[in-house]
Formats: structure tokens, sequence, C-alpha cells
């Protein structure tokens, strides 16, 4: 069982920080949240400001804009350290490389609701800008 923290972000909002350091290639946790249909999560995209929804490609997607835990503030970042992974309705974050003690988790978003009108925040030299 590892130990995070959520504390205000320099890329946005709040963050999820590691406590202790975390070793390569482990899971870290789950994304929790409702299933809910497809229809009802992009309803829900665009009323809210922070979008905190995964889909699932099958008419299904993860709602964790209520009832979710630390792992909803995860922010994207154009260099990842973490990358998730989408299994039988479960949002399951691993870590990619060796994460040290209080540093931000971050993970690719990929494709957002926000279709590449969200400035990106990460500040990477190989930053694409745009979500």
């Amino acid at each position: 069982m590892f130990h995070f923290d959520v504390k205000p972000s320099r890329i946005h909002g709040r963050g999820l920080f590691a406590r202790t350091a975390l070793p390569a290639r482990r899971k870290l946790g789950e994304l929790a949240g409702k299933i809910v249909s497809l229809r009802a999560a992009r309803r829900t995209a665009r009323s809210s400001r922070s979008i905190k929804i995964v889909e699932f490609g099958d008419g299904w997607a993860l709602d964790a804009t209520t009832d979710s835990n630390c792992f909803q503030y995860i922010n994207h970042s154009c260099k990842p350290n973490t990358f998730l992974r989408l299994y039988r309705h479960r949002v399951e974050f691993y870590a990619l490389r060796r994460i040290a003690a209080g540093e931000e988790l971050t993970c690719d978003y990929g494709e957002t609701q926000h279709d590449g009108t969200l400035p990106c925040g990460c500040g990477n030299e190989r930053c694409r800008e745009w979500l």
C-alpha cells in the first residue's frame, strides 16, 4: 500500500504527490467513481469545469466527479511518470519509472473532452501545449 498527499500543484489546481518513493512498474491504485452511460458522462462533462471522466469505449464511462478518491488529482503531463490501464471498467494507475518522495504523479490524458481547447500547464520541453 502506497501513501499519497493531495496538495497545490504547479500544473493545475491540486495534484497528487508521493509521500514516499514509489517503485517503477508497480500498480499504485485505482480511480474510484461511478460507472455511468457514455451519454450521462458527456452530459456531466459539458457542465463541469474540471472533467474527471474516463471513457471505456463500450458505451460506458467512469465518472470520478463525485464519490472518488485521491487518484482524481493526478494531473496531465506530456512527459508523465504514471500510466493508466483500463481493465473491466476499472481505471488503474501504474508507475512508469521510480517516483521520488514528494514528486507529483502525472499521466498523459491522451484525447480529452476538451478537444484541443484547454492549454496544457505541464511545463515540459516537449509539451503539446493543448489538451
